[in-house]
């Protein structure tokens, strides 16, 4: 056993006090009566001769000594050393994602971990060089404490902490937390959290020293997991909106799925979501005006963050698409029916310069003289300072991988797909590869400065790629990424958590952001700024933005699968062959302070029960 405050002892010379006044000879008062045959005990005990008298057995100093006994041990704030008291140096991790909201736990996980890690600060042993850092993994990790003893400080931090309705930030808070006990061979990371995050590969060949503390009790729960827009091509004046609604129980569930355009309610339908699975739902809406869709799921579960999600859709306009080729009809057919807002010009010039009268400009096979500006796709051929090294061909080079998560390869398949010829290139820093050869990247999707781009690295007349399915599928899904008024929409919806960013056309100094809540927030801008950022968005909904003249609005939303599954975990997966068990009680300093309290006052209440008792 070990004491937190030795110094309480200090209180024990009071013991021989208490001895000291049972020695003295106790004052006699003298009264007249007219017998001393009923006075015999009183006489024999008023014998006495000197100021001090034999200590005799009783019960009354014996108990008083106890008490004080127990007063100073409770003083003493005596404790027992467990395992999670053994590391100098301790940094608290608290997931405040959205998961953590779930109510399973009483209130809610969140303030079931928060109770969890206010117990452990109580536990530090500050008196013997014990330190505790505080990271919140929320919309952002963010250190709350620095490496301190201080209890005071450590659990302000904790109160203070707030959840979000972002996805997870974990990987980000254990980089830092790794950093601050890489060197610390005493240092430990106690992380507080439901387990609901992707795998952890990067801590596998780390020397992490995790403590995991697992809470949540269920996984009671369906959400809306992915939201989109699209113009109909049925009616180029209505709206397709795509939900995908994800439940996680093991029944099914009958839930209302509800979508409102600003707020007014437009449409209701009654859905079956199966269990464990995921459910599509697609509403045909029209729309007069640029606006909000919003779509809120009516289902009783445990998590409420993910039951509505938004998304501001702007009316379509029509996309100029320019085609420069020698003769393309495959091509030049799957550009015209890419969508029912495209309007497609041809030019055989292979000179043609773009002068900004189009949207996106196709280059088939094609190398002009000066190179457009705006958006573009570009089929075998490619600007020298586009890639690194020499560019060298390939004769049938085999399609080994392709990424059909990116937009671009939604719904496309190459399977069956052979290419007799294709462009040998080193990928570049500017773009991904959505398709590749065992040697070289066969198409690349990307950025270059403001300029969007599309480059496929073969002849499509070269292959038999026209004559699939997917070659129109491709094309339509390429207008519509390189389609600038597509990432003019994408720019209005975010990730909770992450910023929102708007390019300034013309200098504005002030500006002000109505959060869902309804609180104005004033901001203010510096002049030379090129584009307006905000980043507080942990709350999920409509931000009304008004920037000098303009007014827009922009959705933060969660749409997250893995945050939507609120199952906890059991085991957090560092990788393959890693893995940290989840514990739900750890041993820990436990004080017992309150214990000897506790028995002093019952020793007390004794105390005076016996001296009534005594002379009554």
């Amino acid at each position: 056993m070990n004491f937190l405050t030795p110094l309480a002892f200090w209180f024990a010379l009071s013991l021989p006090v208490v001895v000291v006044f049972y020695l003295l000879k106790r004052k006699r008062v003298t009264r007249v009566v007219p017998s001393t045959l009923l006075w015999q005990r009183f006489l024999a005990e008023t014998q006495a001769s000197a100021p001090m008298q034999r200590l005799r057995h009783n019960w009354l100093l014996l108990l008083q000594l106890l008490l004080l006994l127990l007063l100073v041990l409770a003083l003493a704030r005596p404790f027992f050393a467990g395992k999670a008291g053994f590391g100098r140096l301790q940094v608290v991790v608290l997931d405040a994602s959205a998961s953590m909201q779930a109510v399973d736990e009483i209130p809610s996980r969140f303030e079931r971990a928060r109770k969890e890690a206010l117990a452990l600060v109580d536990s530090l042993a500050s008196g013997k060089g014990g330190q505790m850092v505080v990271l919140v993994a929320g919309a952002n990790a963010e250190v709350r404490q620095s490496a301190t003893s201080e209890k005071a400080a450590l659990r302000r931090a904790l109160e203070g902490a707030k959840v979000t309705d972002s996805p997870t930030r974990l990987a980000e808070a254990l980089r830092v937390a790794e950093t601050l006990i890489r060197d610390r061979p005493d240092g430990e990371i106690h992380l507080f959290s439901d387990g609901a995050i992707p795998e952890l590969a990067e801590f596998e060949t780390r020397d992490l020293r995790l403590v995991f503390h697992k809470v949540g009790r269920g996984s009671r729960n369906a959400g809306i997991v992915a939201f989109d827009v699209k113009p109909n091509p049925e009616d180029v004046a209505k709206r397709a909106l795509f939900l995908s609604l994800a439940n996680h129980q093991s029944i099914p569930v009958e839930a209302r799925l509800e979508l409102a355009f600003d707020g007014q309610l437009i449409d209701t339908k009654s859905i079956t979501l199966a269990a464990t699975n995921t459910t599509p739902a697609v509403f045909i809406a029209s729309q007069s005006r640029d606006g909000v869709f919003t779509a809120r799921l009516v289902v009783e579960d445990d998590l409420a963050a993910d039951n509505q999600a938004s998304v501001v859709s702007l009316l379509p306009q029509p996309v100029r698409v320019l085609l420069v080729t020698r003769g393309n009809r495959f091509l030049e057919k799957a550009l015209a029916a890419a969508g029912p807002n495209v309007e497609l010009a041809l030019s055989a010039d292979h000179s043609a310069v773009d002068e900004g009268r189009h949207d996106v400009v196709v280059l088939d096979d094609v190398a002009p003289s000066e190179w457009p500006k705006g958006n573009l796709i570009a089929i075998h051929v490619a600007p020298t300072n586009w890639f690194e090294g020499t560019i060298g061909e390939l004769d049938s080079p085999p399609i080994v991988n392709w990424r059909n998560t990116h937009p671009l390869l939604r719904f496309v398949s190459f399977d069956s797909v052979q290419l007799a010829k294709a462009l040998s290139v080193k990928p570049p820093s500017w773009g991904i590869s959505l398709m590749d050869a065992p040697q070289s990247p066969l198409l690349i999707a990307g950025d270059i400065g403001r300029q969007r781009v599309v480059w496929v690295g073969f002849d499509t007349l070269e292959s038999t790629w026209p004559l699939r399915i997917s070659f129109p599928i491709f094309i339509a899904n390429a207008v519509d990424w390189l389609n600038p008024a597509t990432a003019k929409a994408e720019q209005f919806l975010v990730k909770s958590g992450e910023a929102f960013r708007l390019p300034l056309t013309s200098p504005v100094t002030e500006a002000t952001v109505t959060g869902p809540d309804g609180k104005v927030h004033p901001v203010t801008v510096a002049p030379q700024a090129s584009e307006f950022v905000w980043g507080d968005t942990g709350v999920q909904g409509v931000y009304r933005v008004q920037l000098g003249t303009n007014r827009l609005a922009f959705a933060a939303n969660l749409l997250d699968a893995a945050e939507s599954n609120i199952r906890p975990r059991e085991t957090l997966d560092l990788g393959r062959f890693t893995q940290v068990k989840a514990t739900t009680e750890k041993d820990a300093n436990l004080e017992y302070w309150r214990w000897f309290a506790l028995a002093g006052l019952a020793v007390m209440l004794g105390e005076w029960w016996w001296f009534h008792r005594r002379t009554a």
